[in-house]
């Protein structure tokens, strides 16, 4: 199985997640949440490899970075809050997948507390 189809797969097993192609370019999946329609990874190819952007706390997108070389500033995102995870195989597969999660997390909807006490979207 390729390297893209089990990132996209993965995303897919998080609640409410679907892939779109928002671009011309259908060399970029776009994974949303199916809810409030934010994106939370963008899968790519870029250079010979696959790229995944995830959003991040911006601490952490520096810890990250600090820690593997193949994750860098977010190519075409806030560089801030976004870094892209260069899967050439130094980043272990259990920690690109909890970036995705942490990613999905950031973007999930909220329940708000409404007057009654009770929660709702």
């Amino acid at each position: 199985m390729d390297l893209r189809k089990q990132i996209v797969d993965y995303c897919l097993t998080l609640p409410g997640a679907y892939e779109d192609y928002p671009f011309d370019d259908f060399n970029w999946t776009v994974m949303r949440h199916g809810y409030n329609k934010k994106a939370f990874a963008l899968v790519f190819e870029r250079m010979g490899h696959i790229w995944v952007n995830v959003k991040c706390e911006p601490v952490k997108a520096e810890f990250l970075r600090s820690m593997y070389q193949s994750v860098v500033p977010a190519y075409h995102m806030n560089k801030t809050h976004w870094n892209s995870i260069i899967l050439d195989g130094s980043v272990p597969e259990d920690v690109v997948r909890a970036m995705i999660d942490d990613s999905y997390a950031l973007i999930r909807p909220r329940l708000r507390r409404g007057k009654n006490g009770e929660g709702t979207r």
